[in-house]
């Protein structure tokens, strides 16, 4: 499929995981791609990867003026965009009662806060008619053990969409979310669970799915993509939910 050919797409925490793979795909289907990452070598592997339609940079969403630099780069080397992905995110559980300081402000500060500001930084940039992604999670909707601040944030991230699908609607501006049930990516590493526990939740989430198995980081995409699309023209504010039918079960 070629729904893509010359249009510009922006996307966050795209160097590893669902960001990664959006990005691809988005190229694969003739769009030219820039994203952005906190760590440079894998910012400058994701480069290299995704080759000569993809510009990386450097950036930290948790701040506005990193963001505000990031998005001037983006349009200046690529034009004004079509399409932004909202997908930096982190992710890490612990019972509320032994939640400390960082534990809460870091995800607050990146997955709310770093939303906030790709937004307000790409507002000046967007097409119109143009469309946004903000990426979610299905915890958002469904209680699970440690994840409250996890929870919280994403939340507020299908809140923020929809409330900006009001607000930026009369730019030609669509905003939705999509939000992911368990997914293989880098990110299972790094919820400051041990391995017997990162392990078991996984085994639990593969259990639960009628799909019988965690999602790929692809099959993300091609949601992401849809929502992107023009086949979305229609969509405002809506959260399209992958998780494999677990919210069924």
């Amino acid at each position: 499929m070629t729904r893509f050919i010359g249009r510009t797409a922006f996307v966050t925490g795209g160097t590893t995981g669902i960001g990664f793979a959006t990005a691809e795909a988005l190229i694969a289907e003739g769009a030219r791609v820039v994203v952005t990452g906190q760590n440079a070598t894998r910012v400058a592997e994701a480069g290299q990867a995704l080759g000569n339609n993809a510009l990386a940079l450097q950036a930290d969403v948790t701040s506005l003026a990193a963001m505000k630099d990031a998005l001037a780069q983006a349009s200046e080397f690529f034009g004004p965009l079509d399409i932004l992905f909202a997908n930096a995110g982190i992710a890490k559980f612990v019972p509320l009662e032994f939640a400390d300081a960082a534990h809460i402000s870091d995800q607050i500060d990146i997955n709310i806060k770093g939303v906030i500001n790709t937004v307000q930084a790409a507002i000046p940039h967007l097409k119109n008619p143009s469309s946004v992604v903000l990426n979610a999670s299905t915890i958002a909707g469904r209680p699970t053990a440690g994840g409250a601040i996890y929870g919280a944030t994403k939340a507020a991230v299908v809140a923020i969409s929809k409330t900006l699908a009001m607000e930026l609607a009369p730019k030609g501006i669509r905003v939705n979310s999509v939000s992911p049930g368990m997914t293989l990516t880098p990110i299972a590493d790094k919820l400051g669970l041990t391995a017997e526990q990162r392990d078991g939740m996984l085994d639990g989430a593969r259990a639960k799915a009628p799909a019988g198995r965690l999602a790929d980081p692809g099959e993300i995409a091609q949601a992401v993509l849809f929502l992107a699309s023009d086949q979305a023209a229609y969509l405002y504010g809506s959260d399209l939910v992958v998780d494999g039918g677990v919210q069924f079960a």
